[in-house]
């Protein structure tokens, strides 16, 4: 798990970075939001992740936002730069609120992972 914390880390800083510098010029500022949406996200979750790796959160609330991170994060990414790669991405919108259920899933985890 630490190998993905990690890779989690380090590719939203990373893809901050690309998006602030890089794609920025050539975005509208609604798909740069969104990117930056997905980017917030994913670290916050991988805070999460890294915080809860110490304690006594149930492992199923982790993997729940790892899932929630590669569903919503990255479906996000992918959904605000997909006229910049020139495809159409659509189909992946309603991936993304799958990734939003399972960071809350996660979260309830927390909340309730004595009572579960």
């Amino acid at each position: 798990m630490k190998y993905l914390i990690a890779f989690f880390g380090a590719s939203a800083v990373l893809l901050g970075a690309l998006g602030a510098h890089t794609l920025a010029p050539y975005m509208e500022a609604s798909a740069l939001n969104s990117f930056k949406t997905g980017v917030l996200y994913q670290l916050v979750h991988t805070v999460a992740l890294l915080a809860a790796s110490k304690s006594t959160v149930p492992n199923w609330a982790r993997y729940s936002w790892c899932t929630g991170i590669v569903l919503f994060s990255f479906s996000i990414y992918l959904l605000s730069t997909d006229e910049l790669l020139g495809l159409n991405l659509s189909f992946l919108g309603p991936i993304t609120p799958l990734g939003g259920l399972a960071f809350v899933v996660g979260w309830v985890g927390v909340a309730f992972h004595n009572r579960l």
